[in-house]
């Protein structure tokens, strides 16, 4: 669904909240007026708390993705001050009904079959409109909506209260307070998930941990990046905002701005509702580089080839020093395939964090080169023929990151 469909449907949707808010108050009224119980008379005020409810969420879907100089953001948060309302409105309902279950003068009820009938039909009314609305709200991320949604679901409760009362007066039990006193206890407890819902995003409380979690696999699968290390959200509204600082292989700055671009973009496309993502590149902080070379044979011998090297050596050095912190050979996994393969190896290495490829041959102009220049990657092509040429005497330091192995010859990185 595109932003500017989901904003349309959100609003529509709005819309038919206060038209179903207007049947349900009239129908009620007229239950209410005729029989003269108290249950129904409190649902009558539920329904129009409800109504005033759904106007105020009506406004805030309109203005909530509005931009202006003073609000430069945006006024995304108006979803959950319409929220925030809404809890207090009930609040307000539910005290109401209180003092006129507790402290009313007692009055006599008046019960036909008509009104159950009524009062059946708003039940049900309600409660189909909460499940497409809860499933329209849920799809667009509108706390507003969904919001609307659960206090249908609690509207259908304390509707079922006042047929219960009613009905029980038909059968001569006066049941009319103790219904609308239960009603109070929905109400308040529905009107409480609503507050504390609205304050957390209020508050710029933290996005929960599975969607930080999903974002920080998405920026780590990109290959220029080598480590995303802090990363924090928040919801404003239905929208979402993340920050995170990223390391990256390029220090170029074009390369750079390209790889944020790209891992914004990603994150935007991938998780739902996100307004803006926002990276910081972080100097590269890690203790060691890592080396691919390829090679013809798992003992060592360095291959005149690429996509068709049987192995490959992964070498990892510490920074510092130059010594070797840990040094496998590993089978081409890719050398059966025939087409792209040495795009496919290039991949298959990028996905293995290198740092640098050392090869005996060039690769400019092909495209295993751009597929490594993108990730960040640095090419280094060598005339030494055994791995041990490359690497530093056992125990002494120096070695591949300083380029002073023999026949070694440093590019920069792309």
């Amino acid at each position: 669904m595109s932003p500017g469909m989901e904003t349309v449907n959100v609003e529509r949707w709005g819309w038919y909240s206060v038209g179903l808010n207007v049947v349900l108050a009239a129908l009620h009224a007229t239950v209410a007026s005729v029989s003269g119980s108290l249950a129904v008379t409190a649902e009558l005020a539920h329904n129009l708390i409800d109504l005033a409810s759904a106007l105020a969420v009506l406004a805030g879907l309109k203005l909530a993705a509005r931009k202006s100089p003073a609000f430069p953001y945006g006024l995304y948060k108006l979803e959950n001050v319409a929220a925030l309302g809404l809890a207090l409105l009930i609040f307000f309902s539910a005290y109401e009904i209180a003092r006129e279950s507790l402290f009313a003068p007692a009055a006599s009820v008046h019960v036909q079959g008509w009104m159950l009938a009524v009062l059946a039909a708003t039940g049900v009314l309600p409660l189909a409109f909460s499940h497409f609305e809860l499933r329209v709200g849920r799809a667009a991320g509108s706390p507003a909506l969904i919001a609307d949604a659960r206090e249908y679901r609690v509207h259908v409760l304390t509707t079922g209260l006042a047929f219960a009362a009613l009905a029980s007066q038909w059968l001569g039990f006066a049941l009319d307070r103790i219904a609308a006193v239960f009603i109070v206890i929905a109400v308040v407890w529905t009107g409480w998930g609503l507050l504390r819902d609205a304050m957390r995003v209020l508050l710029d409380a933290s996005l929960d941990a599975q969607t930080l979690l999903e974002v920080r696999g998405i920026i780590e699968s990109d290959p220029a990046v080598t480590e995303a290390g802090w990363i924090t959200g928040r919801n404003s509204g239905r929208f979402r905002f993340v920050e995170a600082g990223v390391t990256l292989r390029t220090q170029a700055p074009d390369k750079t701005a390209d790889v944020v671009r790209r891992v914004e973009r990603e994150v935007r496309e991938r998780v739902t509702h996100v307004e803006r993502v926002l990276l910081h590149v972080e100097p590269a902080q890690s203790p060691y580089i890592r080396h691919a070379v390829a090679l013809e044979d798992a003992a060592g011998t360095l291959s005149g080839h690429f996509g068709a090297a049987p192995y490959f050596a992964i070498i990892t050095l510490r920074r510092g020093d130059g010594a070797v912190a840990e040094q496998r050979i590993v089978a081409n996994p890719h050398l059966g395939i025939e087409k792209a393969r040495g795009i496919t190896v290039a991949r298959w290495l990028v996905a293995q964090k290198i740092d640098t490829l050392i090869l005996r041959l060039d690769l400019d102009g092909k495209g295993p080169e751009y597929v490594l220049r993108d990730a960040g990657v640095e090419l280094q092509r060598t005339d030494a023929r055994v791995l041990a040429d490359l690497l530093p005497p056992t125990g002494q330091a120096g070695g591949l990151q300083q380029n002073n192995s023999p026949g070694v010859s440093g590019r920069q990185r792309a």
